[in-house]
This record gives structure tokens, sequence and C-alpha cells, in this order.
């Protein structure tokens, strides 16, 4: 059954290419034909019936007034942000080096084999985050640091105060903690600088997907860096990347580690592995993790104690953005609208080493559909409209809670008065004590590739030029382009 027509990616030579999503057998696919290459036909989403579900939360667009390109060629072409995206930028990413001091076979950014070094100058890295800092109508929020790795730059410690100063209220880097693990003074800076989180590489509680992942055993380097972290008082979220066969088998064993050291870890992000197109087209389809894959983990390697319907996507928060925007009486700052089949995720609380997903104590559906409500009163206006709506909030809010599963050690519903009524970073943090987030992000490679995705992308790369690059078109397109283009030979660097 044909669900919709969208384009994608040859595999080989990564021409754009008219391409087809249906539904076979309980699965969504993608399927194309290049004329040079042949056909291709992959997996999407391994489950047709959440891939439909998730679909009720199809977010809005929101257009950047100030593109930096005009798409004559159509998309993924021209990326800059053009003219034809649809949302704006939540999380920059910068790469200020492809220096690394790992070779990993997994790495997005295939780092030190090019014999060519990209790194950006700190002057540069000031016009990158300048550049973001000037979209409209709203300003990126939050940058992240990567690479390569980021931790090999002598002054990455200069780079966060800086993207402090430019405005940013979010800074991480993304970091495989190796330098982190050995000197914790350089962890202490970190910390000093302001940074808010280390987005740390943590791919299994083994040694084995190291081995395989990383091509060395760091899992011990990775436990110095956390509690370095610990120490010092920085935030940290495990990133592990997932390959069916190497450590699929170690997601309940992840979330109970984060479970275990709550008071640094504040969240898992998990990536299935995406592949490129060195990937043997028919190797693709038994390697390949989708979305609804790792749920069906998930809840199999907790004992069911995260299930299916806990998770939602990240398009779903948009009803909180838009209640804020109406109360403030202007367009929300943020809005979080990434394309719905872009990832999932859900809160868990501890209580007693129990799990308790956020769904088991907020009707989760019923705060959306009340934002969205009062969202749409407070737009209409009225007299004393604002007063009313936290009065009715006061009102409304206990009915969607279940004080019955509640964990004792957090008043849910103090936390949520606090969000809805001081609409403040602190506050939302609040959210964040005591719970975890449990995400998964799957990134698209050329055999997914789908075109409705890319536009409604919002972690983006700035680059040297100005440029504004969607993260999945920039892995499967242009990184190579962008890296020749400003990266000098290795004797050359080194005589610097």
């Amino acid at each position: 059954m044909n669900i919709k027509r969208t384009k994608s990616l040859c595999p080989v030579c990564l021409k754009p290419l008219e391409s087809e999503v249906y539904e076979k057998n309980g699965k969504i696919r993608i399927k194309k034909e290049c004329s040079e290459h042949g056909k291709f036909d992959n997996t999407y989403w391994s489950n047709a019936e959440l891939y439909k579900k998730v679909n009720i939360f199809t977010p809005t667009v929101k257009l950047v007034e100030n593109h930096h390109t005009t798409n004559t060629k159509g998309c993924p072409s021209e990326c800059g942000l053009c003219n034809q995206h649809e949302t704006t930028t939540i999380l920059g990413l910068i790469d200020v080096t492809n220096r690394c001091n790992l070779k990993c076979p997994v790495c997005f950014a295939n780092a030190a084999v090019s014999k060519k070094i990209y790194e950006p100058s700190y002057e540069e890295i000031r016009e990158m985050l300048k550049n973001l800092r000037n979209l409209k109508p709203v300003p990126t929020p939050a940058i992240q640091y990567a690479g390569g790795e980021p931790t090999v730059r002598k002054d990455i410690v200069d780079l966060i105060k800086l993207a402090i100063e430019e405005g940013f209220s979010h800074t991480q880097i993304a970091t495989n903690g190796i330098r982190i693990s050995q000197d914790i003074n350089f962890a202490q800076e970190l910390a000093d600088s302001g940074l808010n989180t280390v987005y740390l590489q943590f791919d299994g509680i083994t040694e084995e997907p190291y081995i395989y992942n990383r091509n060395k055993n760091i899992l011990p380097q990775k436990l110095k860096a956390i509690e370095n972290c610990r120490k010092v008082g920085l935030g940290v979220v495990l990133v592990p990347t997932i390959v069916k066969g190497i450590n699929d088998d170690q997601i309940g064993d992840i979330i109970r580690f984060a479970i275990d050291n709550i008071d640094v870890v504040h969240g898992v992000n998990f990536q299935p592995v995406s592949f490129s197109g060195r990937t043997p087209a028919d190797q693709v389809e038994n390697q390949r993790i989708t979305i609804p894959d790792f749920v069906d983990l998930v809840s199999e390697q907790t004992n069911e104690a995260i299930v299916i319907d806990d998770f939602y996507p990240p398009s779903s928060v948009e009803s909180v953005s838009r209640f804020i925007g109406a109360y403030e009486g202007e367009n929300p700052s943020v809005i979080l609208n990434c394309h719905q089949h872009c990832g999932i995720a859900t809160y868990i609380f501890i209580e007693n080493d129990e799990i308790i997903p956020v769904t088991r104590f907020i009707d989760v559906d019923g705060f959306f559909e009340f934002l969205d409500k009062n969202a749409d009163k407070l737009n209409e206006g009225g007299f004393a409209i604002k007063s009313r709506t936290l009065a009715n909030a006061v009102k409304e809010l206990p009915k969607l809670l279940d004080k019955k599963n509640s964990p004792e050690s957090i008043d849910i519903k103090h936390i949520l008065g606090n969000v809805l009524s001081k609409r403040s970073y602190s506050a939302l943090g609040d959210f964040h004590k005591n719970s975890l987030l449990i995400a998964c992000m799957h990134f698209m490679d050329p055999f997914n590739f789908d075109e409705d995705r890319v536009k409604k992308c919002v972690i983006h790369y700035v680059v040297p030029d100005g440029r504004i690059i969607p993260f999945c078109t920039m892995n499967s397109m242009y990184r190579q382009e962008i890296e020749e283009k400003f990266s000098i030979p290795i004797n050359e660097y080194n005589k610097n």
C-alpha cells in the first residue's frame, strides 16, 4: 500500500531519486531506482502501526525568514538553509576539528583518514555562531561542538565561553571522553566555562562494543570520564551507537547503568547506526535497527517496565511551545517541530529502584490537549485571559495526574505549575531531577533518506562559508565537499 511519494538518494552515487514509501507485511519500506545503479528497496520503520500512530504529531511549518540559499533544483540540493526548509535550527552543530584521538569505523565524520586537517579558526567559529544566532524569527538556542574529537583543540574551553558570549542558552560537546578521563583539571575547566552537557559516546557496559565500534576497549576511560564529571558537577548524556549483533542486547543494561548514575547522567540518546555508501546494499537489511526495533528492545530488556505506549516523538511537545508563546503574546522562542519520524522518547522516574515512566502518572495525551486548548483561548484574547488561564490550569491539572502512581520524591503538580507559570529554563530543569530521558534519534543514510524528514530537520551543521546544513544531508551528501574546501594538508597544518 502506497503511503507517500518523496525524494531519496541513490546509495552509490548519491543522486536524488523519486521514491515511494509504502506498507508491506506490517512494515514501512522505501524504494527507488537509479538508472545507473539499479533498484533499492529498504526498511524504513519495522512497525507500520507505530509509524502511523506518531503521525498525529505532525509538526507545524515555521520557515526561516533570512534563508541563506535559494533552492532552484529541489530538495535535497542547495542546502543552506534554503527557502524550502520548513524549520529553524534548534541545535546547531559545529565541527571544530576533524582531528581525533580514536579511529572509529562507525564515525559520521570519518575523521583522521583524509590526510587533511579541517579546523576552523576561533574567529571563523565566532562568525558561525553569529550565523546561528542571527536566524529569524528564532535565534538558535543551543550549540554542540563536535568533530572529530572537539577536546583535542587547545582552545575548546574558550570556544565554550564564546558560545555563551554570543547568547546560546545551552552548550554541549560531543566527546569520546578520553581527555576528560585523563585530566580532572580539564573537566573542571569545562564546568567553570559554563558547559551544560557532556554528550558522551557510550556504547555499552562491556568491552566488546568498544572493540567493534571504536577499535579498542575504552570502557575504563568512559567510566573515569563519568566519575570526573560527577566530581566537578558536569551533567552527562550517554550516546550509544547501536549496531545489530554488537550491542543491541545491551540497551536495557545501558538504561540500568544510567539509573545507577542518575546523579550525573541526565539521559540516554540511543542512535542506531547509519550506513554510508560504502556499506554493501545486501548487508543493510540484516544490520538495520529502526525506531520500532529500538522500542521493542527497550520493552524486552526492561521486562516491560518501559513499553511502546510510553514513547512519543519529539514533535509531540510542540503544544508546550504553543502554550508558552500564546501566554507571552508572541511567537514562542523555541518550537521542537522536527519531523515525527525522526525520533522517539520518554521520561522515566526512579523510586526505590523501580522504573516509573512519566505516562504512568500523567495523562500525557490529555496534557498536550489541555495545552493546545488553552493556547487557542489565549490567542483569542479577552478580559484577564492570562490570569484566568493559569487559574484554570490549577483546577484542571490535578485531573491529569494519578497520585497513586506518582513518585513520592517529586511534586509533579508543583513542577508542572512552575513550568507553565514561570516558563523558565530553571523551572523546566526541576522536571529533570530524579528523571532520565530515554530517547532514540535515528539519523538517515542514503538507503532510508526521506526528503520530508530533511525539510523538517532541526539539528543543523553550520559551516565556514555561512551555510547551515541539515544533519542528514551534511553526513550523506555534503561533508566531503565542505571538508575538502576548507581543509589544509596535514604537513602544512603541522608547520603552524
